[in-house]
């Protein structure tokens, strides 16, 4: 290669590199590991820079659930789906034989009954017209949407509300949790939760099948799909628990409303332990906030090093008023089902929780019905 044409490369990455928003995700994801280890917290660092991974995994492989249950439920195609499940396969791996070994970790679980299945079905509807998930939203934000921006509002805002309304729901009962490791023990636990999954991907291929629709997973979905089941790994190791997202949706919902004047504090939802130290404590001694930060910046960081951030044009109103709709609908639903497709499916199905699965399978209708709804907003049902 000649020197003008090196010097011509140089300078087409240079420009394809925005330096202003790569500065700002690294120096911001500095600033707050240097602010946890200085309050001598080390996991939190960890926490931090695995959701910095999390953000450049999904960027990088496009790793959209939204999208890949969509392709599922209006084409047949199964190839993300099934990526999906390598990322829970994997995570289950560590989640449910340490869990149960090990007192000072804990799994992803939550009582069966009419809150689960509300809150999913709910979620179902709004991560269709939002086109994103919990994850989806946030390493979407940082990839420098600012429809998804609109969509991140509404979440943290409908995620308040479910706070409120979650009680109610939890009073007209349900069935405790059940948690496959507390019937078979650990390796047990494991394998039954492996066969799950296997049983699970056999269904969708044979589903696939029948419609004559692919079901091997891209390039992307497999690497990506790895990769991120070994950061979900790394934040349970660090964290103590499956990764999080839409918990900290809810506390900064909630931090936000109390510095506006309204008082939280005599909720129900926020007078539960968890719930309450979050409310009063700093954000960053929230696990599911730090991730959530470290996801951010990751994304944005690994958007700004391979083009100009943020130079999309904004799309019509109709396509934000689908954003904001359906950012409420992910938030309420997310705190009515105990969380989100990272949350409640992911992590649920990886401690094996019954309950992981009851999601998924509530979820899917309402992401029919978001489907169909797609339209009024001017956006493709595919």
């Amino acid at each position: 290669m000649s020197t003008a044409s090196l010097a011509a490369s140089n300078q087409d990455a240079a420009v394809r590199m925005d330096r202003l928003f790569l500065g700002l995700a690294l120096g911001s994801t500095a600033i707050l590991i240097a602010l946890v280890l200085l309050d001598h917290q080390p996991l939190s660092a960890m926490l931090i820079l695995g959701g910095f991974g999390l953000g450049i995994a999904f960027l990088k492989a496009e790793f959209s659930y939204t999208a890949s249950w969509r392709r599922f439920l209006t084409r047949g195609e199964a190839g993300g789906l099934l990526g999906g499940l390598i990322v829970i396969a994997i995570c289950a791996l560590a989640v449910v034989p340490v869990a149960a070994l090990m007192p000072k970790f804990g799994g992803a679980i939550a009582p069966i009954g009419p809150s689960l299945v509300v809150g999913a079905f709910v979620f179902g509807i709004g991560m269709q017209l939002a086109n994103g998930c919990g994850s989806g939203t946030l390493y979407t934000v940082g990839g420098g949407s600012g429809r998804m921006l609109i969509t991140l509002l509404f979440f943290v805002i409908g995620s308040v509300f479910g706070s409120l309304l979650l009680p109610a729901l939890l009073s007209l009962g349900g069935a405790d949790p059940v948690l496959a490791s507390d019937y078979l023990g650990p390796w047990g636990g494991l394998a039954a939760t492996l066969v799950s999954i296997a049983m699970a991907a056999a269904l969708i291929i044979a589903v696939a099948r029948s419609r004559d629709a692919n079901f091997v997973p891209s390039r992307n979905y497999m690497i990506g799909g790895v990769i991120i089941g070994l950061l979900c790994v790394v934040v349970f190791a660090a964290g103590g628990h499956p990764w999080s997202v839409t918990f900290g949706y809810t506390v900064w919902g909630a931090k936000a409303a109390t510095a506006l004047g309204f008082d939280l504090s005599h909720s129900a939802f926020w007078q539960w332990p968890g719930p309450k130290r979050a409310l009063v404590e700093s954000v960053l001694s929230d696990t599911s906030s730090l991730t959530d930060f470290g996801m951010l910046f990751g994304a944005m960081a690994a958007a700004a090093a391979s083009k100009p951030f943020a130079m999309a044009a904004w799309p019509p109103a109709k396509s934000l008023l689908a954003a904001g709709i359906g950012g409420l609908l992910m938030g309420c639903g997310a705190r009515l089902g105990f969380g989100c497709n990272i949350g409640a499916f992911v992590g649920g199905v990886a401690s094996g929780s019954l309950h992981g699965w009851i999601w998924f399978l509530a979820a899917l209708p309402g992401c029919l019905i978001g489907i169909r709804l797609r339209p009024l907003f001017g956006l493709s049902r595919e």
